[in-house]
C-alpha cells in the first residue's frame, strides 16, 4: 500500500480535510454556542460517525443504502430532522451557554449528537464510497482491510481539521464571552446555521449511480 497511490490518495485527502465542509461548519457552531468542551466531544463524535461509515462501506452496507431510494431517504430525512432539532435546541438556550466551559453532561450528549449527525448523513457514505474505491490497489489482498485503513485516515485528516476549528472558534468566544447581548445572538446564529445543515441535508438527492 506504501506506493506512488497510497502518496496520491493522501494528498487528495489531505486536500479534502483542508477545504471546509459541513462537519467543520457544524463543529464550528457547537463550539461558538456551548464552548471548547463541547466542541471537542462534537469533534469526537463526528470522527467514530465517520468510522462508522467506514466499516458500513467497506462491508457493502452503505452501498446497499445508496441503491436504494426508500432506505437513502430514510436515513437522510432522520439525519436532517436531528440537526434540525439540534438546531432550534441551541437557538432556544442560546441565554444560558454563558459559560466557558460546557460542563461534562453537555460534552456527553454533545459526543452523542456528534456520532448521530454524522453516522445519519449518507452523503458522507456516498463520499467514501465514490473516494476510497479509486486508491485500492486491485492487485493487493483484502480490499476490505485496505478500504478501512484508508478510510482511517481520512476520517483522521478530517479530525485534525476540525480541532484546529474548534481552537479558533473557543478563541472567538472567549473573546465575546463577557458580552452577554453578543453571545447570545452568537449562540442564535449557530443554532440557525445547525438548522440550516439539516435542510440542506433534506434537500439532497441520491447519487444517480447509487
Amino acid at each position: 500500500m506504501i506506493d506512488t497511490n497510497f502518496w496520491l490518495f493522501l494528498a487528495a485527502a489531505f486536500l479534502i480535510a483542508a477545504v471546509p465542509g459541513p462537519g467543520i461548519f457544524y463543529v464550528a457552531a457547537r463550539t461558538l454556542s456551548e464552548g471548547r468542551g463541547s466542541g471537542f466531544a462534537s469533534t469526537a463524535g463526528t470522527a467514530l460517525g465517520g468510522l462508522v461509515h467506514v466499516v458500513a462501506g467497506s462491508l457493502g452496507i452503505s452501498a446497499i443504502i445508496l441503491a436504494s431510494a426508500e432506505l437513502f431517504a430514510a436515513v437522510k430525512f432522520v439525519g436532517a430532522l436531528y440537526l434540525v432539532w439540534l438546531g432550534i435546541k441551541t437557538f432556544r438556550n442560546a441565554g444560558r451557554a454563558l459559560s466557558l466551559e460546557s460542563e461534562a453532561v453537555g460534552d456527553k450528549r454533545a459526543f452523542r449528537d456528534g456520532v448521530l449527525v454524522e453516522a445519519l448523513n449518507p452523503k458522507t457514505a456516498a463520499f467514501f464510497l465514490a473516494f476510497i474505491p479509486q486508491f485500492l490497489d486491485p492487485a493487493g489482498s483484502n480490499p476490505t482491510l485496505q478500504f478501512i485503513m484508508l478510510g482511517s485516515i481520512s476520517v483522521t485528516l478530517n479530525t485534525f481539521a476540525d480541532v484546529v476549528v474548534v481552537l479558533m472558534a473557543s478563541a472567538t468566544r472567549t473573546q465575546l464571552i463577557g458580552r452577554p447581548h453578543l453571545m447570545r445572538r452568537l449562540t442564535q446564529g449557530s443554532g440557525v446555521f445547525i438548522a440550516g445543515l439539516g435542510l440542506s441535508l433534506a434537500l439532497a438527492r441520491r447519487p444517480a449511480n447509487g
